[in-house]
């Protein structure tokens, strides 16, 4: 299946779509790695291990719009399809998470529309992750176009269990045997366990650090 093109124009309109798409991932892109930036600057403290970011690929535009029962049009492709442009997020805790989100929020050009928070309430599978979508502008030569970006954050070892999950899903079609759907489960609950333990560690060590800090100002004194 391939996205309908009806009229010779329609080829222009999805190059320069795609080129808008790819603007707005540049955009948010830089955006994100500046926030880091003054993250550690300030805090000393890089919240963001590193970021993933893609076009999504017209095969899987025109799958999406058949699950939900829509014509594959150019129209429907920018109107029903809110991450054409895909930003992940993969930070250290998970503390960060909503941190990191609340910082994205903030920048006044960045409009979001859209928040699933499937961080404290997982789905059935055992996926947890933050995700937003925002509208960011993309100036052209003769109008602004706001445009869709979708971002999920999420830690190192949800991003881990993800990404497997995905892979096993995949070979099974979406439908794999129970068991194994029980396993994933098991695994998703021992990630959330990590986290938490990765964060009260974390914490621990900033308390240590603090109290050295405070040690050495009492000792200058």
């Amino acid at each position: 299946m391939k996205l309908v093109m009806r009229r010779a124009s329609d080829i222009n309109s999805w190059e320069e779509i795609i080129l808008v798409y790819s603007s707005a991932l540049k955009q948010i892109n830089t955006k994100i790695e500046v926030l880091n930036d003054e993250f550690q600057h300030v805090h000393r403290y890089n919240p963001i291990e590193h970021i993933k970011s893609r076009v999504k690929t017209s095969e899987s535009i025109v799958k999406k719009l058949k699950r939900h029962g829509l014509e594959s049009t150019i129209e429907n492709m920018v109107k029903y399809v809110n991450d054409i442009a895909g930003v992940r997020i993969i930070c250290s805790f998970s503390s960060d998470i909503h941190r990191i989100a609340d910082m994205i929020a903030d920048q006044s050009d960045i409009k979001v529309i859209r928040v699933k928070d499937f961080t404290d309430t997982p789905k059935p599978s055992g996926y947890r992750s933050y995700h937003m979508v925002v509208t960011v502008p993309v100036y052209l030569s003769d109008r602004i176009v706001d445009t869709k970006v979708e971002i999920q954050i999420r830690t190192v070892a949800m991003d881990f269990w993800a990404s497997l999950e995905h892979k096993i899903q995949y070979k099974f079609e979406g439908e794999a045997p129970p068991h194994i759907n029980e396993e994933l489960m098991e695994c998703a609950q021992m990630v959330n366990e990590l986290d938490e333990k990765m964060l009260t560690l974390n914490e621990e060590i900033m308390r240590i650090e603090e109290e050295r800090e405070r040690d050495r100002l009492r000792e200058e004194l």
